[in-house]
Formats: C-alpha cells, sequence, structure tokens
C-alpha cells in the first residue's frame, strides 16, 4: 500500500514525429490539450472536405487501419494528421494503379536559375490537406481514429470516400484532381516534365507553375499576371500563401536583386546531428585522394547496414538537391548499401566531415552574369578495381550555376578511354536535348547547347559518323549523339583535361584541384547572419 508508483516519463520531444497518440496521453494537461486540439482541427478538416462518413461495418470486408502523425512546423504550430496505415491494403481490391508523377529536382533548379536570368517575379504557396480533395473510386473501410471513436458508435466504422495520407493511391488521386483543375484554369501540362504546367495570356505572356504534390511556385516576367492566376488557384483550393518563396522541397530560397541563393543548411544540421558527427573535425574533400572503395566480402552486419543507408540515404537527399560537389563520393558509396563493411561506414561519415566545413555552402544563380545553357563531361576509364567499369560524370549550368549533374557507374566495361568518354558525352548529350525540348515548350528557342569534353576521339567519333574496327561494337544507343548534333541541337568542344572541371564527378580529386573545380559550379560561401 505504500509503494510508490512508477514514473511516467514523458516522451521524448527531439523526436514528435515518432509519437504514437498514446505518448500524448503523458503529456502535462496544457500541452495534452494543444495536442488534442490540433487532432480536432484535423478531423473538422475531414469533415469538411466530407472525406469520410460513419457507417456499420460490412460483412466481409477488410478494414484498414490508421494512426496519428505529429509535427511541430518550422513556424512552431502543432500539427496532428490522420494518417491511413496504407500497408495493409490488398492490391486489386483497395488499390490498383498507385503511380503519382512529381516535378524533378534539376527542373525547379532550371526554373529558379532561369528566374535570376530573366528577373522573373516568384511566389509560392501551399495546398492545405492536399490528398483530401482526390475522389476515392475504390470502396475502403478504415476504423474510428484513436482517442476520437464515436460515442454509443464504436462498432461502426469510417468509409472514405476521399483519398486521405497513407492510402497507396492517394498521391495518384491528387494527382487527376489537380491536373483537371489546372485544365480548367487555362494550364497546359509540359510533356517534358509533368510537374510543370504553363498558361500564356492573349499577349503570350507566360505564367510557369512548378508542382511538387501539395507546394507550388508560380513564377513569370509580368507579376500581376503572376499574383493573378495564383489568385484564382486559390480560389478553387484552400491554400496559404507563401508569399515570396523561403523553402522548397527542403531547399531554402533567398533572393537578393538578381541573385539567387539556395541551400540546404538546416537540413544538413539535422543530418550531422543524426549521425552524430556535429562536433567532429572538418575534413578538406569529400574523400580521401585516390580512394577507392572495395566490395565486402565478409557477411552483412544488419545493424551496420541499417546506419549505414541511413547515412548514405541522408547524404543522397542532399546531393540530389543542392550540393554537387559530393555526387562522386556519395553516389561511389552508394554501391556497396546492400552490404557495407565498417570501411564503408567510416567513409560515409568521413563525407559528413567535409560538410561541416562547406556547411554554409549554397548553390548561386547570378542573373547579372547574362550566362546561358552550357554543359561539361569527362569520364574516368576503367576506374572501378572490382569491376573495371567506367565512371561517366556531366553537369549543365545556367546563369554561372550549375543546375543538373549525374555521376555514375557506365553500364558495360569500355574497352578503350575514348570508348569510355563517347558513352559519357551521349549520355550528357540525351540530357541536354531533354532541357532544350524542356525550354521549347515553354517558349525558348535555343541554338545548338555547346558541351564541351576532353577527349579528342570521342568528340570526332560523335562529328563523324564513322565504322572503325574499335568502336564498332559500341551499343547503337550511344550514337544518338551524331544525330544530335547533325540536327544542330548540340555541339561539342575540346577543353583540356587539366581544366574540365567535370573531372570532379568521375574520381577522388586532390584538395588543390578539388577546391579549383568546386568553385566553378556556382558553389559559394554564404552566412545568412
Amino acid at each position: 500500500m505504500k509503494a510508490v508508483p512508477p514514473v511516467n516519463d514523458l516522451p521524448d520531444t527531439s523526436n514528435v514525429r515518432e509519437w504514437t497518440y498514446r505518448d500524448i496521453t503523458r503529456l502535462p494537461p496544457a500541452e495534452q490539450k494543444e495536442w488534442k486540439a490540433a487532432c480536432q482541427e484535423e478531423l473538422e478538416a475531414l469533415r469538411r472536405r466530407k472525406v469520410f462518413e460513419l457507417v456499420d461495418r460490412p460483412k466481409g470486408r477488410k478494414v484498414i487501419k490508421n494512426r496519428w502523425v505529429f509535427d511541430v512546423k518550422s513556424d512552431g504550430r502543432k500539427k496532428a494528421r490522420l494518417v491511413a496505415k496504407g500497408f495493409s491494403q490488398v492490391e486489386g481490391v483497395d488499390y490498383d494503379q498507385i503511380f503519382s508523377p512529381v516535378v524533378r529536382f534539376e527542373t525547379v533548379r532550371l526554373i529558379l536559375a532561369l528566374s535570376a536570368l530573366e528577373n522573373w517575379h516568384i511566389t509560392g504557396l501551399d495546398v492545405r490537406n492536399a490528398y483530401l480533395y482526390g475522389k476515392l473510386e475504390e470502396e475502403i473501410y478504415m476504423e474510428q481514429p484513436e482517442g476520437f471513436v464515436a460515442k454509443g458508435q464504436e462498432r461502426k466504422v469510417l468509409r472514405l470516400l476521399r483519398a486521405l495520407y497513407g492510402l497507396k493511391q492517394a498521391g495518384l488521386a491528387w494527382w487527376r484532381t489537380l491536373n483537371e483543375s489546372m485544365k480548367e484554369l487555362g494550364f497546359k501540362r509540359l510533356v517534358s516534365d509533368a510537374g510543370l504546367f504553363i498558361f500564356r495570356d492573349k499577349n503570350g505572356l507566360p505564367v510557369i507553375v512548378v508542382v511538387y504534390v501539395d507546394d507550388a511556385l508560380f513564377c513569370g516576367p509580368n507579376k500581376a499576371l503572376v499574383e493573378k492566376m495564383k489568385a484564382k488557384f486559390m480560389e478553387k483550393w484552400e491554400c496559404r500563401d507563401l508569399g515570396e518563396p523561403k523553402e522548397f522541397l527542403r531547399m531554402r530560397i533567398q533572393r537578393s536583386g538578381s541573385t539567387i541563393r539556395i541551400d540546404q543548411c538546416a537540413y544538413l544540421e539535422k543530418v550531422l546531428q543524426r549521425c552524430g558527427m556535429q562536433n567532429a573535425k572538418s575534413a578538406p574533400t569529400p574523400l580521401p585522394a585516390g580512394y577507392h572503395p572495395m566490395p565486402n566480402t565478409g557477411t552483412a552486419d544488419s545493424t551496420l547496414r541499417s546506419r549505414f543507408q541511413t547515412v548514405i540515404g541522408s547524404l543522397l537527399y542532399i546531393m540530389l538537391g543542392t550540393r554537387p560537389d559530393i555526387a562522386f563520393a556519395v553516389t561511389k558509396l552508394s554501391q556497396f548499401a546492400a552490404n557495407p563493411s565498417q570501411e564503408h561506414l567510416n567513409k560515409a561519415l568521413y563525407i559528413c566531415r567535409y560538410l561541416i566545413g562547406t556547411r554554409s555552402y549554397s548553390l548561386v544563380y547570378n542573373g547579372a552574369s547574362g550566362l546561358g545553357i552550357s554543359a561539361c563531361t569527362d569520364s574516368d576509364w576503367g576506374s572501378d578495381p572490382s569491376t573495371r567499369r567506367s565512371q561517366t560524370g556531366y553537369f549543365l549550368k545556367l546563369a554561372g550555376g550549375v543546375f543538373s549533374w549525374q555521376s555514375r557507374a557506365q553500364k558495360t566495361v569500355a574497352h578503350s578511354s575514348t570508348e569510355a568518354e563517347y558513352m559519357a558525352i551521349s549520355d550528357c548529350s540525351r540530357q541536354v536535348v531533354w532541357i532544350r525540348n524542356l525550354m521549347g515548350e515553354i517558349g525558348y528557342q535555343l541554338g545548338p547547347i555547346p558541351i564541351a569534353g576532353d577527349n579528342q576521339g570521342s568528340l570526332f567519333m560523335g562529328s563523324n559518323p564513322v565504322t572503325e574496327s574499335r568502336s564498332k561494337h559500341i551499343d547503337i544507343r550511344y550514337h544518338a549523339i551524331r544525330e544530335y548534333i547533325e540536327n544542330k541541337q548540340i555541339e561539342v568542344f575540346f577543353v583540356d583535361g587539366s581544366n574540365n572541371p567535370a573531372d570532379l564527378f568521375t574520381k577522388n580529386l586532390g584538395h588543390v584541384k578539388f577546391t579549383k573545380f568546386r568553385g566553378e559550379l556556382g558553389l559559394e560561401f554564404y552566412d545568412s547572419a
């Protein structure tokens, strides 16, 4: 009777997203009230949109479960979202198609670079509870949410009439609804990227909309027209007006006149903390010069593999967003994600050490430079010691900053350095032609886009359709570059190998050379303070 009751520890406030509804009930009364109010706000939004109806539990029908997901927004708002456990859905019964297109990272950067170059007006918004607008074609039933079961109707379930976060087809349902609404507003979806929409008024002035699920950027040369079309969009959907965008896809956007800077500094800090590297000593390059990772021949360690995949996955998102300087290091190490060794993990953390010393770097697009689109490519022949495959690397620049880059192992073994360079420049040419087509849909009729390479033999093969004994075996898909050159879609130029910045995407360079080439990518130190 005199025993002291156990202390009910409070949930970990550093990881709110992992909380369950039971964790909310362990909080102090004042905080419980705030979080339950957030839950109530979410349910009111669902009822207002007529997302579900309370019905009797049907016989012989599977009823999926749900859970609450909590988060604290950057402005301090407490957010609760009811999420369906879509993993319990049955294919062919609860869903059919689930694919939903989203805008590509490189397209977003292209539009930002173009906005800097052309001095376009940019404004942003996000659609509140976007998935709730998507109409469901399937008959789906879900349990009542924890903590908010209707009194006296505990045995009833919710029949979903509209999409809910977590459902496998939710993204597709919202996309179809959004696509139809954009047509009604007079927008046309681009063929080159389904995440871009364009509207033209009677004078031919464009308004371009970049859409990634529920986040959108409106941009164009005429501010009044851009704001007008944005207002029409907001009349159809309940949105939060973000004004001049400060963030998009976790990329911070800072604009000063004709200069636009993007970075992921805040996300990088979270990654460093997650990896326990926030106080580590910085490194001058992403990987030691000349380092070649080798496959792990031992048995897979599940704990080590999980940690390695967590680190390399976080670094991959940073690389895809704003840090082309770690492209080679991240893509090279990611090849060993299935069975990493301790050495692989150490080298992944070595990349973190490099990022510590460059955490305030941003990708800069300088409109005042007046620089158009150009590309640069390189290859490192037979560089992989285990497979002997070559490494392809290339990048595209606009307004003085890179907006598209690639570093990856080639599909087949090259018989010579010329063949490896030819495959690299051919891959780059396909990317350039895609960008050229996209720009054409926006309204820019471009001349041949220059591509620089440092191998005379590969440039000669692309410009001259000759068949030689040493090159006749090359896959036909790589010869498309000849047609691109003939149709004046691209043109190739020679650059000395010691001055080819694409070299940074094909191997581990020493500090001096790495720093030299990094400066040509448009990466600059910027202290927002």
